[in-house]
């Protein structure tokens, strides 16, 4: 009988977290394939992860097998079909798990709010808790809206590479939804360097006419995610926003906290 190799044999090892070590293995492949584009070769998987070649392929043949990951014509890998059911309903569930802190928000500032991600090229909401109040917004969840005319659109783009967000607006193009929604890649990209340097986003009537929205970013998410506030611009007036702002910033520090640890529990 042949001798074992390292690669074989350190599947039955314990990771320090006391977890099965090939499984994180496998999981930070995965996620080194989606920083990387979605698609890379054995040789840079190996580089980034520091793991040997024996045991990258054998995790890659895995996760292959059970189509999470496809090998391309060019021998290359590529994150598999079977992941975009898994990222869909992580998705919603991401939605559910806010809604608790979203209800906060709307009790301590009167005023709806959203929970928004980056999908593609869109925002899409994917959380919601309506205020008190009767005035409906344009938001619902499930809608989804172009980045340059929202408020969560500003807040997820904020610290995006200039190119990449002309390249992004060069896609979607920048209708303008009323006389006040920015059209010009200059223009937006100005508005992204207000956000940096306010810590907020605003959007001043930009998607609906008398409507104001403040919106931040959640720290560390998982993936890129934005909560927000909507009312009547009577009502989200500046002195208002000097209040509100804290809130939604603490808020989106809890909410970070919570995304962060909720696979940590036990």
């Amino acid at each position: 009988m042949p001798t074992p190799d390292a690669s074989t044999t350190e599947t039955a090892k314990s990771a320090p977290t006391g977890g099965v070590q090939s499984l994180e293995r496998a999981f930070d492949l995965l996620e080194r394939m989606a920083d990387a584009g979605g698609e890379v070769g054995l040789s840079e998987l190996s580089a980034s992860s520091g793991l040997p070649l024996p045991t990258i392929h054998r995790l890659m043949r895995t996760l292959v097998a059970c189509g999470y990951v496809r090998q391309q014509p060019n021998r290359r890998y590529a994150l598999g079909p079977r992941l975009i059911r898994l990222g869909e309903s992580a998705s919603r569930l991401l939605g559910t798990w806010a809604r608790p802190y979203l209800a906060r928000l709307v009790e301590e500032t009167g005023e709806t709010a959203n929970m928004a991600l980056l999908d593609g090229d869109e925002v899409v909401y994917v959380a919601q808790v309506p205020s008190k109040h009767s005035m409906r917004m344009f938001t619902e969840v499930g809608r989804r809206v172009l980045p340059h005319s929202t408020g969560v659109g500003k807040a997820l783009l904020a610290y995006t590479p200039a190119d990449e967000v002309r390249a992004l607006l060069g896609r979607t193009g920048m209708p303008a939804a009323t006389e006040k929604t920015l059209t010009t890649p200059e223009g937006f990209l100005d508005a992204l360097e207000d956000v940096r340097q306010a810590g907020y986003a605003v959007d001043d009537n930009e998607q609906e006419i008398g409507v104001r929205c403040l919106a931040v970013s959640v720290p560390d998410s998982p993936t890129a995610a934005a909560i927000s506030i909507s009312g009547p611009a009577g009502r989200v007036t500046e002195a208002a926003t000097d209040k509100i702002v804290p809130v939604l910033q603490q808020v989106a520090r809890e909410l970070s906290v919570a995304l962060a640890s909720s696979g940590h529990s036990g």
